[in-house]
């Protein structure tokens, strides 16, 4: 049947009411006497924003006074919404290959499985942490949380973390109420040090990172593992503390191989350091590995490209940022609350053209 133009009339003399419109962000800023921004920030709840507290009492009984509902927090009430987000939050991303190779590992792992991985850059800065966290609690698509740091370190976690489903990936807490993914740092520097020793090497120097950092405490305790279990004395005369890049490593190498009782290899512990190392070597007039075996640690790329290319350990970077997401969506879709635990991913050594059996020179001295 075709129904006339005065349909509408007759619908609402019968009773029958038409929907409500809602009340709009912009309303809400008109009437609290602010902008739209500030409203957005009040009713997001972003501790971060330099807000007022008269501003946000104001934005706050406009909201009221207007009826007005996040749609986000509406949508929440739904048991059916799908949460396809993992949120991925980090300090520093551009400052060094390591951060974005985990991000990498992560957002592969939640593709798979049919999640987008956002990320977050956060500056080491409270305020924009404190913020970015506000916003993704009240995103409802968001399943759950990865926190990265950009070197492994221990770390207090925001509150927020607790609010959703979260792990921390190449940080850790204290108390360890939160699963955490973390390289295996003792088994590289173990495995490094067991390899020079395998190829018969019986004095080798290492040249390591800042010891404060935690990479470098566990590294030096794989180097003396390794040494232990090869029978090996430690000797701490031949470990010079760096700071990771090329300049140090060519300076701690040129001191330790021109002592007279030089090492016939050096396990650097990182790549960067073993490109000085290599350097030193060269400008010795030292061959490598026939006159001095040199051993980096992360396997970045330019390992690949060095004259000769590096022998390394892998840094697992791409590995961990998958367990990570791998494991939060285990622990956000699990029926009950698993008990927090520490994941840690071993690297696997690479064997190139910088090591080799102890010269037949060395086996004379």
């Amino acid at each position: 049947m075709q129904r006339g133009p005065d349909e509408g009339r007759i619908r609402r003399a019968e009773g029958v009411k038409a929907p409500e419109r809602r009340p709009t962000m912009i309303e809400v800023a008109r009437l609290a006497g602010v902008s739209q921004s500030s409203v957005s920030m009040v009713l997001n709840r972003m501790e971060g924003a330099r807000i007022t507290d008269a501003t946000r009492q104001r934005v706050e009984e406009a909201a009221r006074t207007l009826g007005y509902e996040l749609p986000g927090r509406s949508r929440l009430r739904h048991r059916d919404l799908e949460r396809r987000t993992i949120a991925y939050l980090v300090d520093e991303i551009s400052t060094s290959p390591h951060p974005v190779i985990n991000l990498d590992g992560a957002r592969d792992a939640g593709w798979e499985q049919g999640y987008l991985v956002s990320a977050h850059v956060t500056r080491s800065d409270p305020a924009l942490e404190a913020t970015t966290l506000a916003a993704i609690l009240a995103d409802p698509s968001v399943l759950g949380i990865v926190y990265s740091t950009i070197f492994t370190r221990k770390i207090t976690p925001p509150d927020a973390l607790r609010t959703l489903p979260s792990v921390l990936l190449n940080c850790y807490e204290e108390e360890r109420s939160l699963t955490a993914v973390l390289p295996a740092e003792v088994v590289g520097g173990f495995n490094a040090t067991t390899h020079l020793t395998q190829l018969g090497h019986r004095r080798i120097g290492f040249i390591n990172g800042e010891p404060w950092m935690d990479a470098a405490v566990d590294r030096l305790a794989g180097y003396r593992q390794g040494l232990a279990t090869s029978d090996l004395p430690f000797d701490e005369s031949l470990v010079l503390h760096g700071d990771w890049y090329p300049t140090t490593g060519y300076r701690h190498a040129k001191d330790l191989l021109t002592r007279a009782d030089r090492p016939t290899a050096l396990f650097c512990a990182s790549d960067q350091m073993a490109v000085g190392a290599l350097e030193a070597a060269a400008e010795l007039g030292l061959r490598v590995p026939d006159d001095v075996s040199i051993l980096g640690y992360d396997n970045q790329e330019l390992a690949r490209y060095t004259n000769p290319p590096l022998s390394t350990v892998v840094l697992p970077n791409y590995e961990m940022g998958r367990r990570a997401v791998e494991t939060l969506i285990r622990l956000a879709n699990a029926t009950k609350p698993a008990r927090p635990h520490l994941i840690k991913i071993d690297g696997p050594l690479v064997a190139r053209n910088t090591t080799g059996h102890r010269a037949a020179a060395a086996l004379k001295r």
